[in-house]
């Protein structure tokens, strides 16, 4: 009996009884889980002059009252903009639009985790990307002229104008594009093309064609991935006589 009651106040003087089996599952606390399972669609895509709604999935675990998203860019210099507005969807699912004035690049989503009493339980965070589809550049064709007004049929009739496009800060010349030249003859309800030119680092484009008939002439720039297509204003010359001689 006194080996006995040795050995128990030996097991004792160690700071804890050792438990084993179901009991020892049950004396620890499960951590609290958070994570931001996925975000769809990544990237975000915008359209200009339209909104894309992202889809943000979060997982918790069971001792998580609340959830709070919020979405930043990860470029500092944008820390100051508007929170988004996020909407809460099912369980702990969560809705965020953007838009064309949104800045363009990585974002970070910080997920926070709190208890029935409001106190911080856990945090997580992922990256996503923000990609802006800016609509084309409007364009114009100005100072457009066919010269001279009244032209001997055979003789040439000349072509002059300037392509320009708004860059957002005024209209900026625009070089290497191709601006077609149609004329629609006295008489005619269509259109044809009778030359062409590239536009020069100024903008400028001329061209030149034999005078067969009197008629409208004007500019036309048909645009191209990033930028409006556009048509001058139209110029008449009158052409009279004939250009050979019998």
């Amino acid at each position: 009996m006194r080996k006995i009651a040795l050995g128990i106040v030996s097991a004792l003087v160690g700071g804890a009884m050792l438990v084993t089996g179901a009991g020892a599952a049950s004396a620890t606390k499960a951590d609290t889980q958070l994570r931001i399972r996925s975000i769809t669609p990544d990237p975000v895509v915008v359209k200009a002059g339209a909104e894309t709604t992202a889809f943000f999935d979060i997982v918790a675990s069971s001792d998580v009252q609340k959830v709070e998203l919020s979405v930043a860019p990860e470029d500092n210099g944008f820390r100051t903009m508007r929170s988004k507005e996020v909407r809460d969807l099912e369980s702990w699912r969560k809705a965020i639009s953007f838009n064309e004035n949104d800045p363009a690049g990585k974002w970070k989503a910080t997920a926070v985790a709190f208890d029935g009493k409001g106190k911080e339980l856990a945090k997580d965070e992922a990256m996503f990307t923000v990609e802006i589809e800016k609509g084309k550049a409007e364009t114009r064709i100005s100072r457009f002229s066919a010269d001279p007004y009244k032209v001997r049929k055979g003789k040439n009739i000349y072509f002059s104008g300037r392509l320009l496009a708004d860059d957002g800060d005024g209209w900026a010349s625009v070089r290497g594009e191709k601006v077609n030249i149609y004329v629609r003859t006295s008489g005619s309800s269509g259109w044809k093309w009778v030359a062409s030119d590239w536009t020069d680092r100024h903008g400028k484009f001329y061209a030149k064609t034999k005078a067969y008939k009197s008629g409208f002439f004007r500019a036309v720039y048909a645009g191209d991935d990033e930028l409006e297509g556009s048509t001058s204003r139209s110029d008449y010359v009158r052409v009279y006589g004939s250009w050979w001689r019998r």
